[in-house]
């Protein structure tokens, strides 16, 4: 008789959206990494950037990866080019360039800046955005004209930070969420880069469909990974040694759907079968 057909496995469920969505973890990269902070998509949620609270509810249905600026009523999604281009050209950053100024005449004794800090108010409070402040005070500076190129982009670089913030909506995934925490809470992940834990899923053959008993004491981002990679496919246990289990919080970061939850469980590790 011919050779029974081996049973396929099950397909892959729906991976996580793309969207963000109400209830749902997200990172928040204000400034290109100059701060960095985990915030749950709830109806109140809000976000304090300057001395502005932000709804966070304008992120809601937005592709990750989508770029924010802080307008006057709260976060607007910045449209087309890069806003810190203020001539609206692109960086030939290739191009060779005859630089022929300098900065031996500068004197930094506060005199350049013509536009004071009250003029800066009464912009804010009749609504100006934070790209049109930079601009006056690129244009109120009596020394901006006689900069090196460097050192006008590192200007206006300066003011766009303080003036226009932009953020970066990012999904928790495992590079990010360990990038993260290796930057701020070291110590919570055990000190862990991003390419040692690449390492550790590598070696241990980490793939769809695979069982995987894992032994997670870096807050549960071993765990969240290995289930994020299996999407789905195959269980994971997280297993510990003693009386109670280390915690695992972080696994919340990475928007597991309910299929995916499911497979992960937790078992002492005495208590596996033919153990004692």
């Amino acid at each position: 008789p011919p050779p029974t057909p081996m049973a396929q496995p099950p397909p892959p469920t729906a991976v996580i959206p793309r969207e963000a969505w109400e209830g749902c973890s997200v990172l928040l990269d204000v400034n290109d990494g100059d701060r960095l902070a985990f915030f749950r998509l709830t109806p109140g949620a809000t976000v304090k950037i300057g001395d502005k609270s932000c709804s966070l509810q304008p992120l809601l249905g937005r592709p990750f990866g989508s770029l924010f600026r802080v307008g006057p009523d709260g976060l607007l999604p910045c449209q087309g080019k890069d806003e810190y281009v203020n001539d609206g050209k692109p960086r030939d950053a290739g191009a060779a360039q005859d630089e022929t100024r300098d900065n031996r005449s500068l004197v930094d004794n506060n005199t350049a800046q013509t536009l004071s800090s009250e003029d800066i108010e009464a912009m804010k409070r009749e609504g100006a955005s934070g790209d049109a402040i930079v601009e006056a005070l690129i244009a109120n500076s009596s020394t901006f004209g006689n900069k090196t190129v460097f050192s006008q982009e590192k200007y206006k670089l300066k003011k766009q930070k303080k003036y226009a913030p932009k953020v970066l909506l990012r999904r928790p995934s495992t590079r990010s969420i360990c990038e993260t925490y290796f930057k701020k809470y070291p110590a919570r992940i055990g000190f862990m880069r991003v390419d040692t834990l690449s390492l550790l899923l590598s070696m241990a053959n980490v793939g769809a469909y695979s069982d995987v008993l894992a032994v997670d004491m870096v807050g549960g981002l071993v765990v969240g990974a290995v289930a994020e990679r299996l999407g789905g496919t195959g269980y994971v246990c997280s297993t510990y040694l003693g009386s109670a289990p280390s915690s695992i919080d972080i696994i919340r970061m990475y928007n597991l759907n309910s299929e995916m939850t499911s497979r992960t469980f937790g078992l002492q590790a005495g208590d596996f079968p033919g153990t004692t």
